[in-house]
């Protein structure tokens, strides 16, 4: 199965905390180096981390700069590769203008949520995905803002409905993109 250029979104604002006050989240370190090898195994065309947080996006870009062009490209070069897909940004419309330049298409925003029993299945995201490009959206902290949501970006469904649905997103991200690509997924490259 083919699909159109695909990208991974994280957003560390707007997300909400455990009170469900909104917030700017810490990026990680894990999220950079897992989401990274994540994007790139599934071949994705682009992981964009975001933060409005001037000292976050530097310390993100020193991060990147090791494993793309110092010691760490050197020590290992299966990273400097993963790191390759990285964008870093100030906010979610800041990936809307770079993703229409690279792609020549809006892209649509596919949103994630633990809280969306009734979201889209996985079934009815792969056949957008054969039709045009996907942003999947991903939060940190305990998810996504409310005001995020509208009518014209779907949720994808929960990955598993119950009561306890907190997983971390390096870990909700490789299954999202297993139950959307699968092992016979092939994702276009860039125009």
């Amino acid at each position: 199965m083919t699909f159109q250029p695909m990208a991974l979104v994280l957003l560390h604002h707007p997300v909400i905390d455990r009170h469900g006050v909104v917030v700017t989240s810490a990026v990680t370190n894990l999220d950079i180096h897992d989401l990274a090898r994540l994007v790139t195994t599934y071949g994705l065309c682009r992981y964009y981390l975001v933060t409005p947080a001037d000292e976050q996006r530097q310390l993100i870009e020193r991060i990147i700069t090791h494993w793309r062009e110092g010691a760490g490209a050197r020590f290992n070069p299966d990273r400097q590769q993963a790191f390759a897909a990285i964008r870093v940004v100030s906010s979610l419309q800041e990936v809307l203008t770079d993703w229409q330049r690279l792609t020549g298409q809006c892209g649509r925003i596919i949103l994630t949520g633990a809280r969306h029993e009734q979201g889209t299945p996985p079934a009815a995201v792969r056949q957008m995905a054969k039709a045009e490009s996907l942003l999947l959206v991903f939060g940190t902290g305990h998810g996504l803002a409310p005001s995020l949501y509208t009518p014209d970006r779907p949720c994808l469904a929960a990955i598993r409905p119950g009561d306890y649905n907190h997983l971390s997103v390096r870990t909700a991200a490789a299954i999202v993109l297993d139950r959307l690509l699968g092992d016979n997924g092939r994702i276009l490259p860039l125009p």
